[in-house]
């Protein structure tokens, strides 16, 4: 199982960026993905899950909501994380992972796979 997280880049202050998280070996589609993200220094932190039910089951982080978005295109094998009104301080490593749980929720869920990150850099 492989999850890759893409779609990362330099953008500036008030700008958006969509990160997309695939999969090889792993169907998404009926398990909760959560996106973390880690800054220099800093502990990896929490921002999004998206449950296996969808848009009716999702988590964000309180710095978060109201900017991010995260949904899942099951046909794509895909989830993504819509970021708009970017500030510096969301600057990170973004990762995406897995809980492979069938039918999996976003109420206390465990990752168990986890992606390689992208790059995310908001310049003020």
């Amino acid at each position: 199982v492989q999850l890759q997280a893409s779609g990362g880049g330099l953008v500036q202050t008030g700008g958006s960026l969509t990160l997309s998280c695939t999969a090889s070996g792993f169907t998404l589609n009926y398990y909760a993905i959560g996106w973390f993200r880690q800054a220099p220094g800093k502990e990896r932190e929490g921002v999004s899950c998206i449950g296996s039910s969808g848009d009716v089951d999702t988590y964000y982080v309180d710095s978060v909501k109201g900017r991010f978005t995260t949904s899942r295109d099951n046909a794509k094998n895909t989830v993504y994380l819509q970021m708009n009104s970017l500030k510096p301080e969301d600057t990170a490593v973004y990762y995406c992972a897995a809980d492979p749980w069938y039918g999996s929720s976003c109420a206390g869920p465990s990752y168990g796979y986890w992606g390689q990150g992208t790059q995310v850099t908001v310049s003020s």
